[in-house]
């Protein structure tokens, strides 16, 4: 597969293992995971054939590593940033002292307010490093990057945890704990 196909496909994957599993008829189970046979047959059922081998190659190509495969190889979920229901199973844990949110400048005056909400996904997302925060800020125009006391939170019983593919994912971001506004 070339990079094109390659990206096209991750984010096929990403609706359907996300947002919309049953536009081609799969069911996620409570911890989001579902058959690699169910998956590749509800893309060939959509005109989308898509091959083990070519799955393969996208999960492990993945520079962001959004999905994962269960330790058998036989069923495969995305490591976050589900808008429908389900429950990854994350252990609580303790996050850095300061972690990174990307953003665009037409949201701070909503974040200022409100702070960082999860809004269509169950966690607001956040990194431990200021470059993927630039990245993600970058998707939707010129990125600016807020801190998050991470420290604070967690001393004032905020629960963070930690996906597989090392995304910090929290209920919440107070206002009070944001740098960088």
């Amino acid at each position: 597969m070339n990079n094109a196909q390659l990206i096209k496909t991750s984010k096929r994957l990403s609706r359907h293992l996300r947002h919309a599993p049953e536009e081609i008829g799969l069911r996620l189970d409570p911890a989001g995971w579902v058959a690699v046979a169910d998956l590749l047959a509800g893309f060939a059922r959509q005109g989308r054939a898509l091959t083990r081998a070519e799955l393969d190659e996208v999960v492990a190509g993945n520079d962001k590593r959004r999905f994962e495969f269960d330790a058998g190889g036989t069923r495969i979920r995305a490591s976050q940033g589900h808008s429908v229901d389900v429950d990854l199973a994350y252990e609580v844990a303790t996050p850095p002292d300061v972690l990174y949110h990307g953003t665009v400048a037409a949201a701070l005056t909503a974040i200022r307010v409100e702070g960082l909400k999860p809004m269509r996904r169950h966690a607001v997302h956040l990194s431990a490093a200021v470059e993927t925060a630039v990245k993600v800020g970058a998707r939707r125009g010129k990125p600016v990057v807020l801190t998050v006391d991470a420290a604070g939170m967690q001393r004032a019983g905020h629960e963070f945890r930690v996906s597989t593919n090392g995304v910090w994912l929290v209920a919440a971001v107070p206002p009070t704990f944001l740098g960088g506004l």
